[in-house]
């Protein structure tokens, strides 16, 4: 978990330097109608930088099948960021941490439900993407919690580059 903190810094300061912000950039909480709960607990449900969002760990809890939470996780995602002047086109990283999964073949099964979700709101935009099995979330019943870190209007000119191997 260490190195995993380690990594995130080093990922959002590199984003932080590059981003564009001003000599004395502006840190926004966002609090969106619904998530004063979350803020009065103690964390903001959204942090905006310049043009960096962080959206914290959002739990695919609730009623429902194993879908319908990680649809609602991914709707209230959806809400965090509009609130904070962002979209998933502009989200570049993922991290998810999922309860269910107790090994890989575990979690391939997982993800054959996970992606289709996952897909719907990205479209083709693919976000760098840390995905963790974990023994237990905060939030009663979770399946899985997931955070987002976007550059807001980075969506509007996503290049994809790939690079194949000599003789392909």
């Amino acid at each position: 978990m260490h190195v995993f903190r380690t990594l995130t810094a080093i990922l959002l300061l590199t984003l932080a330097s590059t981003a564009s912000l001003a000599d004395d950039p502006t840190r926004q909480t966002v609090v969106p109608p619904g998530w004063q709960g979350a803020y009065d607990y103690g964390y903001a449900p959204a942090v905006r930088v310049g043009d960096m969002v962080i959206i914290s760990g959002i739990p695919a809890a609730g009623a429902g099948s194993y879908e319908d939470k990680v649809r609602g996780m991914y709707e209230r995602a959806k809400g965090l960021l509009e609130a904070a002047g962002a979209t998933f086109q502009d989200v570049v990283e993922v991290s998810s941490f999922h309860a269910e999964s107790k090994d890989s073949a575990q979690f391939q099964a997982e993800f054959q439900l996970y992606m289709p979700i996952h897909r719907e709101f990205f479209g083709e935009n693919r976000p760098a993407w840390t995905a963790v099995g974990t023994t237990t979330l905060l939030s009663p019943g979770a399946v899985v919690e997931t955070r987002f870190l976007a550059i807001v209007g980075s969506g509007a000119n996503n290049v994809v580059v790939q690079k194949v191997a000599d003789g392909d």
